[in-house]
């Protein structure tokens, strides 16, 4: 709950809205326990009283009536009528969506067309058409306004169940034998409650004043008991004369309205899980800089791409997520340089930090240089950084599905990307298009040109992703796990085609992977990183034939071999560190066999000897990294 809270508070608008309701509410629950006035007591002698009078803060209405007292008392009768037709309202359209999504077929055909025709009708129209035929009063007003936006819940709540409905999880409670009702209360609605939850807490303020419009036309509450929308009604005749009586009532409307309208947005993006690790504002376009230490001084052959000392954090709150410090590393035209490590180790953030694409807020810059050739990009203005993102560095995701937009033709992307950068009309475009799909070897380039992504298969579409790369003639491509999700074969052929292409046009590569056999295929020199920093570094036959620290040696150990005869496969004890608490040591001596107390105590520096970099106290030996590794 408190987690939620803070959540909730960094939104600076959502906050004001649940103080403000807040207080509202707790003034309408104490209202009987306050020394008011009886809100119905005529005293005609009294009549339209300004505010701030003995006796009457806020004044009179026409009959002479305390308008705080009636204000107070009309305020808690809207906001139990409008919360009541909320949860009479979420109810029952939940309950039809979840039944109409879930069985679909005729059942769905049927319902869905129900709530079609009773969304062709206006709102206010269909709910002044259901008074009109249950007769003035405020129990019908909630029935009125509770059945008009059943069919809004109806509509969404359906939609979210469709896309359950045939998730995985649904077909094992069905082969586990569990029946409808049991299905739909166990696995749908734990899932579409969040979008209950926030769909009531947006509309909530509408039924509101959809309540305090009926009884405004005298439909809702009847005399002598008042809410918000029957003051305003028999406050409209004496507008001109008695403002004050108007005036106050819709100042209270205005505040529940808006309040619980900024508060649903808030809960909203608070139970959104894809927020909720980070800031409830919009990402900025580059990552935010913030390097107290001094920048570190050029060096000399550094080649096309130098990584000097780079440290990315994530600020969450008073929390830091180190996720990267002080790495370095470069690579030269034509060379492929891998880094390899478990997951959250860092691999993708230090790409990603190369050309300010970590997400900011939360994530921010906290050292080092990046320099491409000469210059520094971490302090490069956001003109520079667009201009060389994807023209001289480009880079190829994981995931192509999820990267390549599903409603544009792939030759429109590729056409795309080079526009971006260099004028070219649309016949060029696509003639380009065609040349780059022909160059990554995806057969009957000028038909496919007319694809969409979800018509190719997964090793197409990676192709796709790689001829984005290379739409600019790029320097550098920055390949993050390109082939994880591709099987043996086509992964093969991926790499095979990186590899030529390099070879062809001198492009330079970092290749993050996990997998030892992509890094001994395609690349020159290798980085083993582990809780955010590099701890081994060299050519990549060298790192593999003799690993010197004891994590590389014991992720050696844990790649199965074929025909060795070893049954048992091997794995590394314990947990990968939080980056938000990191030892002051060594992060891997907790899970190393090797450590002893100076590796738990001080920093420890990447010391180089030749072309091998190493961080470690305690290094594996020739015989026993050979052993390890086997």
């Amino acid at each position: 709950m408190i987690a939620f809270l803070k959540l909730l508070f960094r939104n600076r608008l959502a906050g004001l809205g649940a103080v403000v309701l807040a207080a509202i509410v707790i003034l309408v629950l104490i209202t009987p326990i306050l020394p008011l006035p009886d809100p119905d007591v005529t005293a005609t002698a009294d009549r339209f009283k300004r505010p701030f009078t003995d006796g009457h803060l806020l004044g009179t209405d026409h009959l002479g009536r305390d308008l705080l007292s009636r204000l107070l008392w009309g305020t808690r009768l809207s906001l139990a009528i409008g919360i009541a037709a909320a949860l009479i309202a979420a109810t029952i359209g939940s309950a039809i969506g979840i039944v109409a999504g879930y069985f679909g077929g005729r059942i769905d055909n049927i319902i869905m067309r129900g709530v079609d025709m009773l969304m062709a009708f206006p709102y206010i129209l269909l709910a002044l058409a259901i008074v009109a035929a249950l007769g003035p009063g405020l129990m019908n007003a909630l029935i009125a306004v509770a059945a008009v936006n059943v069919p809004f819940f109806a509509r969404n709540i359906r939609g979210v169940t469709v896309t359950l409905a045939g998730r995985e999880f649904i077909d094992a409670a069905r082969l586990a034998g569990l029946g409808h009702t049991r299905i739909i209360l166990t696995e749908i609605l734990p899932n579409v409650l969040p979008v209950i939850v926030i769909a009531m807490s947006t509309t909530v303020g509408w039924m509101i004043l959809e309540t305090a419009g009926l009884s405004f036309l005298g439909l809702g509450s009847q005399p002598p008991r008042a809410d918000l929308g029957s003051m305003l009604g028999e406050a409209r005749a004496a507008l001109i004369t008695a403002p004050h009586t108007s005036v106050v009532p819709g100042v209270m409307i205005f505040l529940i309205v808006m309040s619980i309208n900024l508060l649903g947005d808030g809960v909203r993006d608070a139970l959104d899980p894809r927020l909720r690790s980070g800031a409830l504002t919009r990402p900025r376009a580059m990552t935010m800089v913030d390097r107290e230490a001094p920048l570190p001084p050029a060096r000399d052959d550094t080649g096309l791409l130098d990584i000097q000392n780079l440290s990315t954090e994530f600020r969450v709150g008073p929390r830091v997520y180190k996720a990267v410090s002080d790495v370095s590393l470069s690579v030269q035209p034509g060379e492929c340089v891998g880094i390899i490590g478990e997951s959250g180790s860092g691999k993708s953030v230090t790409a990603l930090s190369v050309m300010g694409l970590v997400a900011s807020p939360p994530g921010v810059i906290a050292g080092g240089a990046v320099r491409f050739q000469g210059e520094d990009l971490v302090r490069a203005s956001y003109a520079t950084l667009r201009q060389r993102r994807g023209d001289r560095v480009a880079y190829i995701f994981q995931d192509p599905l999820a990267t390549l937009h599903p409603l544009y033709r792939i030759g429109d992307q590729l056409a795309e990307a080079i526009r971006a950068h260099h004028p070219i009309g649309r016949a060029e475009g696509r003639r380009r298009a065609v040349e780059l799909l022909t160059a990554v070897r995806i057969p009957n380039a000028a038909a496919r040109v007319d694809a969409y992504p979800h018509q190719l298969s997964g090793g197409m579409r990676q192709r796709v992703g790689i001829a984005m790369a290379l739409a600019n003639d790029p320097d550098v491509i920055i390949a993050d796990e390109p082939t994880t999700a591709l099987d043996v074969t086509v992964q093969a052929q991926i790499l095979a085609l990186l590899d030529d292409l390099r070879r062809d046009r001198g492009l330079a590569i970092i290749f993050i992977t996990h997998d030892f056999g992509v890094v001994a295929q395609l690349c020159d020199r290798v980085a083993v990183m582990y809780g955010g920093r590099i701890v081994e570094q060299g050519p990549t036959a060298d790192v593999l034939a003799r690993p010197r620290h004891p994590y590389t040696a014991r992720l050696m150990a844990c790649v199965p071999e074929l025909g060795g005869g070893r049954r048992k496969l091997d794995a590394i004890p314990g947990l990968p560190p939080a980056v938000d608490r990191l030892p002051p040591g060594c992060a891997f001596a907790p899970r190393c066999d090797r450590a002893q107390d100076v590796c738990r105590n001080g920093a420890i520096d990447l010391v180089v000897e030749g072309d091998r970099a190493l961080r470690c106290h305690f290094p594996c030996n020739d015989t026993a990294a050979a052993g390890a590794a086997t």
